[in-house]
């Protein structure tokens, strides 16, 4: 049995394009009865009239403004007509709870706000009398206001401030909202002098239509540079090499530099205390430290470079089709529109239903202020955490939804030979194929993200609420568990993209899609790291390009604003805004990458170039090939010669039944001599990293320790040699053994093929 019970095959034959078929039904259907379970809590709050007393309001008594109430046992004044009151009004609006984020105070239904300043009784009864509008409790006359003694708790805190009634609340706001200053404060706790607030929102004000002109820039050029980094990546990726190289030399030099400087000069002055022999030590120790350190780090670094940079090249290749695809799709840059207004719709509803789900439920009395409020009690309060995660698997489902689209584009652009032949809307069709046949693999994907993201965010609730609380030890724990889950979630989100590229490319299930990702990613895994550093590095310089480029226009439209203090806030969301749009556009143009990726690996493994298996890639992929092969030739003729002359060495020590062995092994790598080259050029170069590695490490370690102390080093070395590339290589070899031989070097056809090229 395969993952997930699905059937082990003995080898994956990939058939790009040419079956499709429902994948994952089960997980569909899963899938479809939660949300329907999400538009039963909707329809829940509904019914119940959850919907209606946030939309409408309601007092503190239990009955809904502007309707017919029923009673409420064991509550006084409820079961009121209120048809001709809409309107809630608090009796004292500025007893804000800052921890519970709610008013603190009793609310009526009344049928006019006060639009002026109401500073005694006499003012209240007036009003009363002339507008019909009791603001007072229900249970006193309008006309004895002044008289009554239980005025002062059952009638609002004078002065009563001049509202108005929100739009579609209903909720009287008082016009002057300095009385939520201190609510104020404890959101916008950066801000001590409310003038520097004032000048900085009538900085906003004053400049709006800048900031919208610089976030129509910050998307243009977003959308240009998915475009034109096909032209610049090449020069892009050489500079940004030599520029991290030389910094990491600069650094160690200068930390070398200062080292000696410290040995030499540091010491000069005889005349010293104590203190500073031992201080001056201390320092001396720390910049040992830290130039080893970076001496360490920069010889790996430039290991990886010398052993990665045939790898650079793919990537400049890779980058340079992704701007052909985005020239032959332009829709794909609307892809992030898309899933923005999709996730804006959702999150909307989702608010939506979490406000009708806190004035749903029964009526409770609150035992501290004795006001009605309704609560979800029994099993109702877990509708909470079922539409919470709604939230989280819905919105990974979303997300998943515009990758699997993205990597059906991509494929269909890949494994089309003749361009002029691509459907007329490939995004179209790649839409409704994952409608009619991959929503079930969707939704499983973004359910194995849900399962992950969940505790991680329950986990990251804990270490907020017991901030302060904890011991060093279980805050460590905790953030350690919060770092380990977010790195597991980060390489399942890698390992799912590529697991709906597969899908998109074979029409199989989830699991089995994954299985076959992962499996062409580990026979590449070089390369995935090379894509994945360089790629990434490149694509961040492009976002910050695009926000230096966007508040650099930013300071150039709003220098006739004298006050210096005025750009900050419109600066700081011109940034805001660019680096977002940036991340949005720049996030499909990795996709693109890594789908195109996957799709190269899958060509050169099971296609060589040969009549019947011609490879699908485009002209600078192709060029990356040849130039491969001809290294791989020159590697292969090299090797041949030594052991060529090894042989006629030991020619008269070889017995004849001897010769007969050594002949059908040759006989037998000859046949098997592709899949060899192909494979095994990863794991070679790995190995010589490694050992190259821990030769870097003693020679290291006998420079900068003692005689005395450099057994203890050199053993620490072996150890970490011994932790690390045993159980590296041993995978590896685990993962080569368990691949099925791959159909097309073990054809008469390839053989042939190789032995012309050899040629």
């Amino acid at each position: 049995m395969g993952c997930c019970g699905s059937v082990e095959r003995t080898k994956r034959e990939w058939r790009p394009l040419e079956d499709r078929s429902c994948t994952d039904l089960p997980w569909f259907l899963l899938f479809t009865v939660f949300c329907v379970g999400m538009g039963s809590i909707c329809s829940f709050t509904i019914v119940t009239g959850g919907a209606a007393r946030l939309v409408f309001g309601y007092d503190s008594y239990g009955n809904t403004c502007g309707q017919r109430n029923e009673r409420i046992e064991g509550v006084q004044l409820s079961g009121l007509d209120h048809t001709d009151r809409k309107f809630v009004f608090f009796l004292d609006p500025c007893n804000v709870d800052i921890v519970q984020r709610k008013i603190k105070s009793m609310a009526l239904c009344v049928s006019l706000c006060p639009t002026e300043e109401l500073k005694t009784y006499q003012d209240l009864k007036r009003f009363a009398m002339l507008n019909g509008s009791e603001l007072c409790s229900y249970d006193m006359a309008g006309h004895k206001y002044p008289d009554l003694p239980e005025r002062v708790s059952k009638c609002p805190k004078l002065p009563v401030p001049p509202s108005k009634p929100l739009p579609v609340f209903n909720r009287c706001t008082p016009v002057d909202i300095s009385c939520y200053a201190k609510f104020a404060e404890a959101v916008v706790t950066f801000v001590g002098d409310n003038s520097v607030l004032h000048r900085l929102i009538a900085g906003v004000a004053a400049s709006k239509e800048i900031i919208i002109g610089l976030c129509v820039l910050a998307l243009v050029l977003s959308m240009i540079l998915m475009v034109i980094i096909r032209y610049i990546s090449a020069v892009l990726v050489w500079i940004l090499t030599s520029l991290v190289v030389l910094g990491s030399l600069a650094g160690t030099s200068v930390l070398w530099w200062l080292y000696i400087d410290h040995r030499l000069y540091g010491n000069s002055t005889t005349n010293k205390v104590q203190e500073d022999v031992e201080l001056s030590r201390d320092s001396g120790q720390a910049l040992l430290v830290y130039a080893g350190a970076a001496t360490v780090f920069t010889i790996i670094l430039l290991l990886l470079m010398l052993f990665m940079r045939k790898r650079v090249a793919l990537t400049i290749a890779l980058f340079h089709v992704a701007g052909k695809v985005f020239i032959h799709l332009p829709l794909l840059t609307l892809q992030p529109f898309v899933t923005f207004l999709a996730l804006l719709l959702f999150w909307i509803y989702w608010i939506l239903v979490l406000l009708f789900l806190g004035t749903s439920g029964n009526p409770v009395q609150n035992e501290e202020t004795g006001l009605t409020e309704f609560r979800l009690t029994g099993p109702l309060q877990y509708l909470t955490w079922y539409h919470a995660v709604g939230l989280v698997w819905i919105t990974e489902f979303i997300l998943a939804c515009q990758q699997m689209t993205v990597a059906g584009a991509v494929v269909t652009y890949y494994f089309t030979r003749d361009k002029n032949r691509l459907p007329v809307t490939p995004i179209l069709s790649s839409v409704l194929r994952l409608v009619r046949y991959h929503l079930g693999t969707v939704a499983k994907g973004a359910f194995i993200i849900t399962l992950v993201k969940i505790p991680r965010l329950f986990l990251m609730y804990i270490h907020n609420q017991l901030k302060g609380k904890e011991n060093a030890c279980s805050r460590c724990l905790l953030k350690t568990c919060i770092c380990c889950l977010w790195c597991l979630e980060k390489c399942l989100n890698y390992l799912n993209q590529n697991a709906y590229a597969a899908t998109a490319i074979n029409s199989t299930s989830f699991c089995t899609s994954a299985r076959d990702a992962f499996v062409i990613l580990v026979e590449n895994a070089l390369r995935v790291a090379t894509i994945n550093a360089v790629g990434d590095f490149v694509l961040f310089l492009g976002k910050i390009l695009i926000v230096t480029t966007t508040a650099f226009a930013g300071v150039l439209l709003l220098n006739y604003q004298r006050d210096y203090a005025e750009w900050l806030l419109p600066l700081i969301i011109v940034c805001l805004f660019s680096f977002l749009v940036a991340h949005c556009f720049l996030s499909i143009f990795e996709i693109v990458v890594d789908v195109l990726f996957l799709c190269f690996a899958i060509d050169t493994k099971y296609n060589d170039g040969t009549p019947g298996k011609e490879f699908f890639m485009e002209k600078a992929l192709m060029e990356f090939v040849e130039s491969s092969r001809r290294l791989e030739r020159a590697v292969v003729r090299g090797r041949s010669r030594v052991k060529e002359s090894v042989g006629a060495e030991m020619k008269p020590m070889v017995s004849d039944s001897r010769r007969g062995v050594a002949k059908q092994t040759s006989s037998l790598s000859e046949e098997m001599g592709v899949e060899l080259e192909g494979d095994g050029g990863e794991w070679e170069e790995l190995q010589e990293f490694q050992v190259y590695y821990l030769l870097v490490g003693v020679l290291v370690d006998w420079v900068l320790t003692e005689q005395s102390g450099f057994v203890l080093c050199l053993s620490e070395d072996v150890v970490l040699f011994l932790c690390v590339y045993l159980p590296t290589s041993t995978l590896f070899l685990f993962v080569s053994l368990l691949q099925a031989p791959s159909p097309g070097p073990s054809t008469p056809s390839s053989k042939s093929a190789t032995v012309t090229t050899a040629s």
